[in-house]
């Protein structure tokens, strides 16, 4: 017997990100020829959903920073040092919803991201993926964005200069958010 989907109203209610159904991830040019792709491995998050008015709907995500894995030991470390997220001083990442706008299957999350200390708005656009009772009955909802952001921006701005001209680091840096979110009981 199959169930009909159900309508985004039925989805109001509060959510924690299920961190190993869900990825935080980031690309970056290295060499102005080649993507680098990392994630972090270690955060927490949790929204509220308002199907009836998406606009009242709210989301916050902290990433631990030390978690960066971009499959290099030596590129994660120094990605982690004073050159770049300064961990010592700045453990965590820090995103808090400040708006919400529904378009057809899209959410446009506007909110404040922190990196390094430095607190800047954004406007991350979302898909809506769908939602579904998983084998254990918890109620999942799925939703996948990805926005582009200036590192410098964030007072991130180490890089080295290449003898063929360009950078080794580009400055645009993508964040990519593919997320499961389990509904509280």
């Amino acid at each position: 017997m199959t169930t009909a989907a159900p309508t985004l109203s039925q989805l109001t209610g509060s959510y924690t990100l299920d961190p190993s159904h869900t990825r935080i991830g980031f690309v970056a040019r290295h060499a102005m020829v080649a993507k680098v792709r990392g994630a972090f491995n270690e955060f927490e998050g949790r929204a509220v959903l308002d199907g009836n008015d998406p606009s009242r709907s709210t989301a916050s995500v902290t990433i631990q920073v030390a978690s960066i894995d971009t499959r290099s030991a030596q590129r994660d470390e120094h990605l982690r040092s004073n050159d770049f997220l300064a961990i010592g001083e700045f453990p965590t990442i820090e995103f808090t919803s400040t708006g919400v706008r529904q378009t057809g299957d899209t959410f446009e999350l506007d909110g404040d991201l922190t990196v390094r200390g430095v607190t800047r708005p954004v406007t991350i656009p979302f898909t809506y993926e769908g939602s579904a009772t998983d084998p254990y009955g918890n109620q999942r909802v799925g939703f996948e964005g990805s926005v582009t952001i200036s590192r410098k921006d964030y007072g991130v701005t180490w890089n080295a200069a290449l003898e063929t001209g360009g950078v080794a680091v580009s400055d645009k840096i993508v964040l990519e958010f593919e997320v499961s979110a389990i509904k509280d009981v």
